[in-house]
């Protein structure tokens, strides 16, 4: 029965008996971590090989370069040619860097606001430069923003995309718009796929403000649940035949491939962008871990297609863990009418929504032992208007941990919508 349905007496039957089967989970005395997007060890045991793929006289790049030693900016020929397919630009159209996308970004955005982009203002010149800010999104991409003095801006995230209408409204009348924060292939945490009429809206975008900038993190578009993934419009290949190349840059990175503490990042954009970009960076670095690089390409043995049958092996370990998710919520939650939640293609979370109880069920994990991400964490300022959304990260527990955690978690659930509707 949905729990609208219930009469005060029903509803009062339903609170006791949550209540029990929570106290007994506090009596348990879990200490289980849901709290962030994380591989699991058998997941990184995958790439235990990369660490001893090179011998003492294996240092030397294609062209001959010693990888021990300075130079390569840009990162090697041979990276460039490997990662290209990953986000489906020419080599020539790539920057291979350190670990950390994530540093990518943040250097990519504070560049603009100390020196502009492309000969115009830097942002942190005027008065006001505000970020758009699809919701609910990934809190590192906010944190970086709002670090920088920017304002956060809110977009409605819909089932194909951020809400393209608002989008052009916003970034075509004002001109402190500067950039807009996207993952286009399953979404943090909402697992969307932006549909390929969105990315060809994003990139005929026509904002006021020449700078404008839409930060592309692509960082799931090999992380895959099933064997059917969908294929993406390639939002660069759109901007070009828009006239608009200069209008975005593209990030990925072997975070979650690899070991994602020792990692390629990479950055993509068009010619004028990436001749800018590299002048910039030659002021900061002499050149990325090229031996690194090189591990890499030895580790795939420098074929894309050995990358994605890698992937198959982590969609074989993790897979299993959202099913575990999805079919726990809907046996415990679906006939109650509490709550949705998505059931994503790919990435690394479940988004779950529960209308003014996200705080409430957070709260109720943690006192049963179970640590998820705080509530609001998908909005920026850690704001949630409507108090509903809670990221789930199912990878890195074991299949027993996460069965536990989510038998809390709907336990939790239910208890926030029981105490909920009687306040009523």
């Amino acid at each position: 029965m949905r729990v609208s349905e219930m009469n005060r007496e029903a509803l009062e039957a339903f609170q006791a008996e949550c209540q029990k089967q929570y106290t007994a989970f506090q009596a348990a005395g879990l200490k289980l971590d849901m709290s962030r997007g994380k591989p699991a060890p058998d997941q990184l045991d995958l790439t235990n090989g990369i660490t001893t793929c090179l011998s003492e006289e294996d240092y030397r790049a294609e062209n001959g370069l010693d990888c021990r030693n300075y130079g390569c900016l840009d990162g090697l020929p041979e990276a460039k040619k490997f990662f290209a397919p990953m986000l489906g630009v020419d080599p020539e159209e790539l920057i291979v860097c350190g670990n950390s996308s994530l540093n990518i970004m943040y250097w990519t955005m504070s560049l603009a606001m100390t020196n502009g982009i492309l000969g115009e203002k830097p942002w942190g010149k005027y008065d006001k430069v505000k970020v758009l800010c699809p919701v609910p999104g990934y809190d590192r991409h906010f944190a970086v923003s709002q670090f920088l003095g920017m304002e956060l801006v809110n977009v409605p995230m819909r089932e194909d995309g951020p809400d393209m209408d608002i989008v052009e409204r916003l970034v075509a009348e004002d001109d402190t718009i500067k950039a807009i924060w996207c993952v286009p292939m399953y979404s943090n945490p909402g697992g969307v796929v932006y549909s390929d009429e969105v990315v060809k809206r994003f990139a005929a975008l026509k904002p006021k403000a020449k700078d404008f900038r839409i930060f592309w993190d692509n960082a799931y578009c090999v992380h895959h649940l099933t064997d059917n993934p969908p294929v993406q419009a390639n939002l660069l290949e759109e901007a070009k035949k828009a006239g608009n190349e200069d209008i975005c840059y593209m990030f990925a990175s072997t975070s979650k491939i690899t070991h994602p503490g020792s990692g390629v990042a990479m950055i993509a954009a068009s010619e004028n962008n990436l001749k800018y970009l590299k002048n910039a960076l030659g002021f900061s670095t002499i050149g990325y871990d090229k031996m690194n690089q090189l591990r890499h390409l030895r580790f795939f043995d420098g074929k894309f297609e050995n990358l994605i049958k890698h992937m198959k092996k982590h969609q074989a370990l993790i897979a299993p863990k959202f099913r575990i998710v999805n079919d726990t919520l809907e046996r415990e939650l679906s006939d109650l009418g509490i709550a949705n939640w998505s059931d994503p293609l790919g990435g690394y979370f479940v988004s779950f929504n529960q209308k003014g109880c996200a705080k409430r069920i957070v709260q109720l994990c943690k006192e049963a032992g179970v640590v998820l991400t705080g509530a609001g964490a998908s909005f920026p300022y850690g704001i949630d208007p409507e108090d509903e959304n809670i990221r789930i990260s199912p990878t890195f527990p074991t299949e027993e941990e996460l069965q536990k955690a989510m038998d809390v978690f709907v336990c939790s659930a239910k208890l926030a919508a029981a105490e909920q509707a009687l306040a009523k």
